[in-house]
């Protein structure tokens, strides 16, 4: 076992002391050791609840025969760091998790680990670190948080940030904006919707990490608790087959995740995620592999942001599981795909079929294509993402006038204070991974403008990304950024841009020699930082290959 490396032979008597001193016995010794690694913590609503989860993962672990050792990482709530530095932040510690991981992991070799994440950077940080180490793994998330509801109406999270641009045109009064605070989010778990986290713990169980119904279980449910210890007497399984993380991420799988992410169009970061993956995993899988899924599998749910239902209803008529039957009805899904319990055939003999509501036949989808699209021109030359799923559709294919924005604060001002009108493309650049860097959320400049009821006219395109609880004509991870040097740092108020999404197409409409006038004036320079970020900003490569760093 891995962790002999401990507790194996007389050289070991120092290590057994100290873990002795644990209180450990003899027979304990020479059971599996396998760590528990939770993002537990009093700051985040979407962890509050995981030192329980922990504590469930724990008791299955010693039901199988185990021993378990729990440790926690960092996590940042998307919601709480939105629109202030601390989104810089976000992303950006993405690869801090998976560092830290990695150090805890080595430094104190164990057989197995089970991953306890929840929200948006935590869930792929933890796939990242189960590929960087491999070994056996397997994970269980906090689950999704329960809908609030407010004024008669189910709401998420990305309706508050709506209610702001609302409240600025004197639509809301203060004690409907009150009601709004007090009720849009009633419980514990990660936000509502098909936004980032809970579409990385739905792909989680796609992509065959986790057992079925990790995606979609409620935080709060007993079921959540009964999975959690049903996780933990699974790993010790997974140790004694010595099933790896890297036998389950491979091209055929993550093609999976990628065919559930367009049926059930999910977060727009789940590109930069599934490619960091790959690209840790060394599974062949492009930006381009991306679009020609796009094309592929047709969207068969529609989830709050981009519509009234929400994940806990997904649950209650079978979960990732119904979709993924539904999709492998045509072929989509690799069914002798490896998973942590079984193939991907052997999981969806128990699979329920579509319900007709939430999840639309194969044969009846709501859209012939999928949720993400990817856009290329001479803005985006190397890719650029939109969740075309949640786009109205007089603005799938929009001409308008550039408003341009070296920052999101000034953008989101112009918007609330009446500087953004319809016909108009918002551009906000320098928010890229090394320009911004860290490649900030905007979901409070895109709310701002479904709030003011201008997202039927007005698209915004940045350089940086979009919370999944964004929604409209929002067009992000444009590559190359400007920091670069992309055509998006040469854009003039006044510009006209053509954003064609059926044909996958963003075009900058001014001719090449008043572009190349424009190159030699330069871009910006660089941004004064320090610490971690300005170790990040150095490192780090753009949004069309995940946003990982250099090799």
């Amino acid at each position: 076992m891995r962790s002999d490396l401990l507790k194996d032979g007389v050289t070991r008597l120092p290590h057994r002391s100290l873990l002795k001193a644990l209180g450990l016995t003899d027979s304990e010794m020479k059971k599996p050791f396998i760590a528990v690694v939770s993002a537990a913590s009093d700051y985040v609503p979407g962890h509050m609840h995981l030192q329980g989860l922990a504590q469930a993962v724990k008791d299955g672990i010693r039901n199988a025969g185990g021993i378990p050792f729990e440790f926690c990482t960092i996590g940042v709530c998307d919601g709480l760091a939105m629109n202030h530095k601390g989104m810089r932040y976000s992303l950006s510690s993405r690869e801090l998790i998976t560092d830290s991981i990695e150090v805890m992991l080595t430094a104190h070799p164990l057989d197995g680990a089970v991953f306890i994440p929840n929200c948006d950077k935590i869930v792929p940080a933890m796939i990242l670190a189960a590929a960087r180490m491999n070994i056996p793994s397997i994970f269980v998330s906090g689950g999704p948080m329960s809908p609030g509801k407010v004024c008669g109406k189910r709401v998420g999270l990305s309706e508050t940030f709506e209610v702001v641009g609302r409240y600025a045109d004197g639509k809301v009064t203060d004690e409907e904006l009150m009601e709004w605070e007090n009720r849009s989010c009633p419980t514990c778990g990660s936000c509502s919707g098909m936004y980032t986290a809970n579409s990385m713990n739905c792909l989680t169980e796609a992509v065959g990490l986790a057992l079925p119904f990790n995606g979609t279980e409620p935080a709060v449910s007993s079921a959540r608790r009964r999975l959690a210890k049903e996780t933990g007497e699974r790993i010790v399984e997974l140790v004694k087959e010595n099933i790896l993380p890297l036998d389950i991420l491979t091209r055929r799988n993550i093609l999976n995740a990628l065919a559930v992410d367009m049926a059930i169009g999910a977060s727009s970061n789940t590109v930069l995620h599934l490619l960091a993956i790959a690209h840790e995993a060394k599974a062949d899988i492009s930006i381009d592999d991306i679009e020609t899924m796009s094309h592929k599998i047709p969207q068969i749910s529609r989830l709050n942001p981009a519509g009234s239902i929400f994940i806990e209803d997904m649950n209650e008529v079978g979960g990732i599981q119904a979709v993924m039957n539904e999709l492998s009805k045509k072929d989509l899904i690799d069914l002798d795909a490896l998973t942590v319990s079984g193939t991907q055939r052997e999981r969806l003999a128990k699979a329920k079929s579509a319900d007709g509501t939430v999840i639309h036949p194969i044969d009846a989808p709501i859209r012939a294509d999928g949720g993400i699209a990817i856009l290329k021109g001479n803005l985006a030359p190397e890719g650029a993402v939109v969740k075309q799923g949640a786009v109205k559709p007089e603005m799938m294919d929009f001409t308008g006038t550039a408003k341009v924005f070296d920052g999101e604060q000034e953008a989101y001002d112009a918007i609330l204070n009446g500087g953004i009108q319809a016909g108009d493309v918002v551009v906000i650049r320098y928010e890229g991974p090394k320009g911004g860097p860290g490649m900030p959320e905007m979901l409070s400049p895109t709310a701002a403008i479904a709030g003011k009821g201008l997202d039927g006219s007005v698209a915004l395109i940045t350089d940086g990304r979009f919370s999944g609880a964004s929604r409209g004509a929002s067009v992000g991870h444009i590559s190359p950024e400007a920091a670069e040097g992309g055509l998006i740092a040469f854009i003039e108020n006044g510009d006209r841009i053509h954003i064609d999404i059926p044909n996958r197409s963003i075009e900058l409409l001014v001719p090449d020699d008043e572009i190349a006038k424009r190159r030699e004036k330069g871009i910006l320079p660089p941004k004064p930082l320090t610490g971690y970020l300005k170790r990040y900003a150095k490192q780090v490569r753009n949004a069309s290959v995940g946003a990982v760093f250099e090799d």
